[in-house]
């Protein structure tokens, strides 16, 4: 039963809840037409506090093909924090108009704090370099798409792994399934942290560190390619030393198998070439189209409007 609870971490979910919002999902792929009016009269809050596309995109598109609307901002300037409102009293005040609130923001811990003071579901949509669970469920359905299943898989995730939270949120969720391996591709300065490793090492899961992608790329069922986030550079120079150290070719597509597949939560900058979006294992523009599907299961859950009984 998932019917009032907030997302804020993939933690937050057990694996059988998990499975429901999937298994949801999937229905909904199949026929969308018989969800169309399940949120007719419900108001979706997303709650922007740093630039998004696909997510707001997504978010306000799953709504809105459930019969539902959305209200926010994605430039909180244009808020009441300007003003000098809390996080606090901004949770009591937008759920007291919204069924549900979607929050982003750079500053990590903000959306569990909202979590706290809101009298309705918070969705974390973002928080800093923290967690994005709901791409971390757009990523398990589209692994669940291609693969079948979860377990047995080598999972490559390469780039900016210190501040990617997409990465860390999945990396962490795929750790609970059985048999997954890791490969972690990055340059030195942008390893992952500590915490996420030391949580692998807790579970006796193997993984790997290198910053060879070329060496890499035979082992992989999975290739998660991340962009080195500019945003989360304090040095311009120290971003543009890095921001090229991966770049995907089809020189390196040769060297993978048949049925490995590439990943990306875009935007993309430099660091998948473009013409590697031809080869059929390339699915990073179909993950965005599962990502609304997700996010329509997941609304459904929350809010209890299953009607296969939530």
């Amino acid at each position: 039963m998932l019917k009032n609870k907030s997302l804020i971490s993939p933690a937050d979910f057990s694996i059988e809840q998990i499975e429901e919002v999937l298994e949801l999902a999937e229905q909904i792929i199949l026929n969308p037409g018989s969800y169309s009016d399940l949120c007719k009269g419900k108001l979706l809050a997303s709650l922007f506090y740093e630039p998004s596309t696909r997510t707001k995109f997504s978010f306000d598109a799953a709504m809105e093909r459930l019969g539902g609307s959305t209200v926010g901002f994605d430039d909180p300037m244009t808020s009441s924090m300007a003003k000098g409102e809390t996080i606090a009293d901004s949770a009591r005040t937008v759920s007291q108009y919204a069924d549900l609130i979607v929050v982003r923001h750079p500053k990590e811990g903000t959306a569990r704090l909202m979590s706290q003071y809101a009298a309705c579901p918070v969705i974390n949509a973002g928080d800093g370099g923290h967690h994005h669970p709901t791409q971390t469920l757009t990523d398990l359905l589209t692994i669940r798409h291609y693969k079948g299943s979860f377990n047995g898989l080598t999972v490559g995730v390469c780039g900016d792994l210190m501040f990617g939270r997409t990465i860390h949120s999945l990396v962490t969720c795929l750790s609970r399934y059985a048999g997954v391996r890791f490969l972690f591709i990055s340059p030195a300065e942008l390893k992952m942290p500590a915490y996420v490793k030391q949580e692998l090492d807790k579970k006796g899961i193997p993984y790997l560190e290198t910053d060879d992608l070329e060496l890499a790329m035979p082992k992989l069922s999975i290739l998660y390619m991340s962009r080195v986030q500019r945003e989360r550079f304090i040095s311009e120079e120290e971003y543009l030393r890095l921001k090229d150290f991966f770049i995907l070719t089809k020189l390196k597509m040769a060297l993978a198998k048949s049925d490995m597949i590439v990943m990306h939560p875009l935007p993309r900058v430099n660091e998948i070439a473009v013409e590697v979006d031809d080869d059929p294992r390339a699915v990073y523009f179909e993950q965005v189209r599962l990502g609304m599907f997700v996010r329509m299961a997941l609304i459904l859950k929350l809010l209890g409007l299953d009607k296969f009984g939530a």
